[in-house]
């Protein structure tokens, strides 16, 4: 079963979720929090193994809350759920060490596979973020040098590696490369291992830190 912690200041919102949630057959919500504060403290009591936290709570926000709960609970994972999706919300967020990040107006099924992928231990983002993230780490156009860890990935790897730079998919990867999805995630999951990344956005910023894909001039 997936332990999933709520967190929002609203409570019709965590009604809304609890119900959502408590419906799934590997999926159980065993606590909640209205603010950043009380999410700290119910992780710390509960161990869950998702906390979904919303980004804007009073007091402590879901951003500070979730840099406290990744420095005290390294094996805690939290779900950035948010209305908003402001650039500073992104990188706030991003810096807490987030496992995921997806805005409220996101179907349900999509929050439902969100849980399951960041309780796995793959991060995620929202596809409406992905832009921001490729803008923020691709910057002016320019030749950076390749980073010699790079040898470590199989060309499938790299090549899956460098469309995530891109910003595609899972599934536009798997149909750009003939690909089953399964297949993508087993290589995209590998090179991730062998680099020490933790997740997607992280690995959007390596792909072009590391001189795997060129900024688009």
């Amino acid at each position: 079963m997936i332990r999933v912690l709520l967190a929002d200041d609203e409570a019709i919102m965590r009604a809304g979720l609890r119900m959502l949630i408590s419906d799934e057959p590997d999926m159980e919500v065993v606590g909640e929090a209205a603010d950043g504060n009380e999410a700290v403290r119910q992780a710390e009591r509960l161990r869950p193994d998702v906390v979904l936290m919303d980004a804007r709570m009073p007091g402590l926000d879901g951003i500070g809350a979730a840099r406290q709960i990744g420095e005290r609970h390294p094996g805690v994972r939290v779900l950035v759920l948010t209305t908003f999706d402001e650039e500073v919300l992104v990188d706030g967020a991003l810096r807490a060490g987030v496992a995921g990040f997806l805005l409220k107006v996101s179907p349900p099924e999509q929050l439902l596979d969100a849980l399951r992928e960041v309780a796995a231990g793959r991060g995620l983002l929202d596809p409406a973020v992905v832009p921001r993230i490729i803008t923020r780490y691709a910057g002016t156009p320019q030749a950076r040098p390749r980073d010699p860890a790079l040898d470590q990935l199989t060309p499938r790897e790299a090549e899956v590696l460098a469309l995530v730079g891109r910003g595609l998919s899972n599934t536009e990867i798997a149909a750009a490369l003939h690909l089953g999805e399964t297949t993508v995630k087993t290589h995209l999951g590998r090179a991730l291992d062998k680099l020490g990344l933790r997740d997607r956005a992280r690995a959007i910023a390596y792909a072009y830190s590391s001189g795997l894909v060129s900024p688009e001039p």
